[in-house]
């Protein structure tokens, strides 16, 4: 029976505030505990807002995929808008299905298997680089090794020369995030503050990187066979048979530019971080790569072979998910356990919640990567684990990103291993994507 006036239990808040002050104190502690504490329907307030916090895989599947369309995106990605136009992140209905139409062709298999050259090649750049017993911060190197990649294989662009710069803007752009989700968030963007000075002048920077590759390719024309020229020559064949306008290659390409590169960035960071600290499984990890890889340069055919390495990226996605929550606004009542989510609320699934629940993977904080073996997999329900999001709107570079981890950490670990620095402080900091804070400190340590 569906309980249409009466909310979950949760949090009850401050008043007018609600739990605003304590999401944007420290998410992950607060998302945790209103699971733990309330169960896998909870309810709490952000302002003026419903928020339902979803930690049951099934609900979660549900709002995804089941019944996607009685959701728009949440509020945080909205306003993510201003940084991203109106790109695949962001955009809704129609528009977003033509746009993803359109982008698709640049995903699939033999396209995506074709960027493996340009990945480990760029991989062994990075380990021609390294200096043994050099410090360096391992979230810094591979933030630039992946906008390297993304530049390389979907914009056929050199962007390395300008990785600080991209870097320190989306840095800028990133600290918006306690304003996207705060109910003032309207007022505030409009105010001169150092903030907003900041976000507005990183977003110029970004512009400026993104049109003028945009505006180099239009002047040298055909196909490269990377995704900006696909999006170049493109036509809506299923639709208005219309192409892309430069605010439109813009938006999908700021997107693509910076999502692409910061969450993988973000994953790979935080995989040399554990391995640094489980040695057996770093062991395991070379002898798996030396095995099938032999000194030789990995390509696209090894990443299928290469099973002990993504397990390990599984497994640190898992404890450390790039994207640590998916928002969703209901454009329509929906029913989940009894209970009925009004038009206007918010509802949350936390990869970071789900990931860590004891019921799917015991000891939730410990790093095993052999919860990846097949037969533990199949114990557990599908949105049990879902770092790329899922239905309709699951992350377009799903494969792209897997291939990626794979064959870097495959085609580093060969040379490298990395010791992290004593004293050095690692936290989170989730923004949008979940950052180390004060970076990773290692040591390199030639094999």
């Amino acid at each position: 029976m569906v309980n249409a006036r009466a909310f979950p239990p949760g949090p009850k808040g401050i008043p007018f505030i609600g739990s605003l002050r304590r999401i944007q104190r420290d998410p992950l502690i607060f998302l945790r505990h209103v699971a733990a504490e309330y169960g896998d329907i909870a309810h709490f307030r952000l302002g003026g807002f419903h928020a339902f916090l979803l930690s049951d895989p099934s609900d979660i599947e549900d709002v995804l995929v089941t019944h996607h369309r009685r959701f728009t995106k949440g509020r945080a990605l909205q306003r993510a808008r201003r940084m991203l136009g109106n790109g695949l992140l962001t955009s809704e209905g129609e528009f977003h299905r033509r746009q993803r139409r359109l982008a698709q062709p640049a995903f699939h298999r033999p396209r995506v298997a074709a960027y493996g050259e340009v990945m480990t090649r760029l991989a062994t750049r990075f380990c021609e680089r390294q200096r043994a017993g050099e410090t360096i911060d391992i979230a810094r190197e591979m933030n630039q090794l992946t906008l390297a990649v993304v530049g390389r294989t979907l914009f056929g662009a050199d962007v390395e020369p300008q990785a600080a710069e991209v870097r320190e803007a989306l840095t800028a752009a990133l600290e918006m995030f306690d304003v996207s989700v705060s109910p003032l968030a309207s007022l505030l963007e409009r105010l001169p503050l150092p903030r907003m000075r900041r976000f507005w002048a990183a977003l110029a920077r970004l512009d400026r990187i993104v049109y003028g590759i945009i505006e180099t390719r239009r002047r040298e024309g055909g196909d490269r066979g990377d995704l900006l020229s696909m999006l170049l020559l493109a036509h809506d064949e299923e639709g208005d048979g219309g192409s892309m306008t430069n605010q439109q290659l813009r938006d999908e390409a700021m997107t693509l530019f910076l999502a692409g590169h910061e969450t993988t960035a973000n994953a790979l960071a935080w995989t040399w971080y554990l391995l640094a600290q489980h040695p057996a499984a770093e062991a395991r990890l070379h002898a798996e790569v030396d095995a099938l890889i032999n000194g030789r340069v990995p390509t696209s055919e090894d990443v299928p072979q290469l099973t002990f390495t993504r397990m390990v990226l599984a497994e640190s996605m898992r404890l450390y998910p790039p994207a640590w929550a998916i928002g969703r606004r209901a454009i329509e009542a929906h029913p989940v356990g009894g209970y009925v989510v009004a038009p206007g609320s918010l509802v949350l699934a936390s990869q970071w919640v789900v990931h860590h629940d004891p019921r799917h993977y015991p000891g939730p904080d410990q790093f095993d990567p052999d919860r990846w073996l097949p037969e533990s997999q199949a114990l557990r329900p599908r949105f049990s684990y879902f770092p790329f999001g899922g239905g309709p709107r699951v992350c377009i570079g799903e494969a792209f990103a897997w291939m990626e981890g794979i064959l870097l950490l495959a085609t580093i670990a060969q040379q490298w291993r990395f010791q992290l620095v004593p004293g050095h402080p690692v936290s989170i900091q989730p923004v949008i994507t979940l950052r180390p804070r004060h970076g990773i400190k290692m040591t390199a340590v030639r094999r």
